[in-house]
């Protein structure tokens, strides 16, 4: 047996584990017929670009939270409680990286994502997805993090991400993570903001239409959500909307329709 030092890499994410331990998670499933998203993606691509599924999921659920402010919140525990509602949504995106030779996860907040077309929504999360995270400066906290010794970091750590008006800037107001490049079902994350949503891998499954069973891309959804903010009919409505944006986009009438172009 070899016992190695704990990674100086994994130092954010030991962090980030010990300030959520105070949360409350309650985990909600929904399956997404993509039909309407890969239409739109074609469309996308023979103008010369295509948004990823992660891209059209951040910019549907960005609008769905604007319209829910209860779940667009944020809370400080302890013995005097304060929850903030923001009057901004922004998005925490967990990615796939390597620093130092080891694979980690890291985050990066994108800021006013309910103002964001589509377009720029794919964009920031393209640099994002190929950005150095040795240079990069949205990942500047990380590396200090890592640099730190063990004790000072985590009050760093905390100093950071603790304090209410500072969240918008640290953990944004929900986080989205995408397991979806393995062929995965299911999979719930807590990403210590109110609403967490998991993507897995989108796949062709049986649905049924007008009593007529076919096949369809069909994303697995989670949501999973603090109880100490909100209730689960709120998170289901969340949810609801969300599937329902996705499931429509490009009408009128979905939170993912009219102006997504860019």
């Amino acid at each position: 047996m070899r016992a190695d030092p704990f990674p100086r890499e994994r130092r954010h994410t030991a962090y980030f584990l010990r300030g959520i331990r105070a949360c409350a998670p309650v985990f909600l499933g929904a399956e997404v017929d993509m039909t309407a998203v890969r239409q739109h993606q074609r469309q996308a691509g023979e103008q010369g670009g295509r948004p990823s599924t992660v891209a059209y999921v951040l910019y549907t659920a960005a609008r769905v939270l604007a319209a829910h402010p209860e779940a667009n919140a944020a809370l400080r525990g302890g013995m005097r409680p304060r929850i903030a509602h923001f009057g901004t949504v922004a998005a925490k995106l967990a990615l796939d990286k390597r620093m130092g030779g080891r694979r980690v996860v890291l985050a990066a907040v994108l800021p006013d994502l309910h103002l964001m077309s589509l377009g720029d929504i794919a964009r920031n999360t393209a640099r994002l997805r190929d950005g150095d995270p040795e240079s990069a400066p949205e990942f500047a906290g990380v590396r200090i993090l890592h640099r730190l010794p063990g004790p000072l970091g985590r009050l760093a750590y905390r100093a950071g991400t603790r304090p209410l008006r500072r969240r918008l800037a640290t953990t944004g107001t929900f986080s989205v993570t995408s397991l979806g490049h393995r062929p995965l079902t299911w999979f719930h994350s807590v990403g210590g903001t109110t609403v967490t949503l998991g993507l897995g891998a989108v796949a062709d499954r049986p649905v049924v239409r007008g009593g007529t069973v076919g096949a369809a891309p069909v994303l697995p959804l989670s949501l999973t959500f603090d109880h100490r903010v909100i209730d689960g009919a709120e998170a289901a409505d969340v949810l609801g909307d969300i599937k329902h944006g996705l499931e429509n986009f490009g009408r009128s009438d979905a939170h993912g329709g009219g102006s997504a172009g860019g």
